[in-house]
């Protein structure tokens, strides 16, 4: 049975999965981590701002929005997965990009951003080294092997 947080794309004829990107679920605790702090200082400054005489409470509110986001989502985000190819990076789904089809390669904190030549973005998210998976699809892409 297939999800639709792992490619259902077929491979094509001699075609080779080389690599696998999942979600680290540390990363993406320490990622909420970051997240529940800043909504907790967004939501004392704001009432700060507001004149309310209770800004703590937005830190707990900031703190409690965050904690049920992750929770809420854990279960899929931590399921994703992303698999490299000697052709093709193959996304969640039906997502698909081939390797001579990439423009860019971004990192950002823990996300890895695939930029083509026609403008599309995809994103791994949640990865322990972002800078590894951004060398290891670039050599890949450059017809290197893992």
């Amino acid at each position: 049975m297939r999800y639709a947080n792992t490619p259902s794309t077929p491979l094509a004829d001699g075609e080779e999965v080389l690599l696998s990107f999942r979600a680290d679920r540390q990363t993406y605790v320490r990622d909420h981590a970051s997240m529940a702090a800043i909504a907790m200082a967004a939501g004392m400054v704001i009432l700060w701002a507001l004149g309310n005489p209770h800004v703590w409470t937005g830190a707990i509110g900031g703190l409690g929005a965050i904690a049920l986001r992750g929770w809420y989502v854990a279960s899929d985000e931590l399921a994703v997965r992303w698999d490299l190819t000697d052709r093709r990076l193959l996304g969640p789904g039906t997502r698909m990009v081939g390797l001579r089809e990439i423009k860019h390669i971004n990192t950002f904190l823990s996300a890895v951003q695939i930029v083509t030549v026609t403008g599309d973005k995809h994103l791994i998210k949640y990865q322990s080294d972002a800078h590894a998976t951004k060398a290891r699809i670039e050599r890949i892409a450059a017809g290197g092997r893992p």
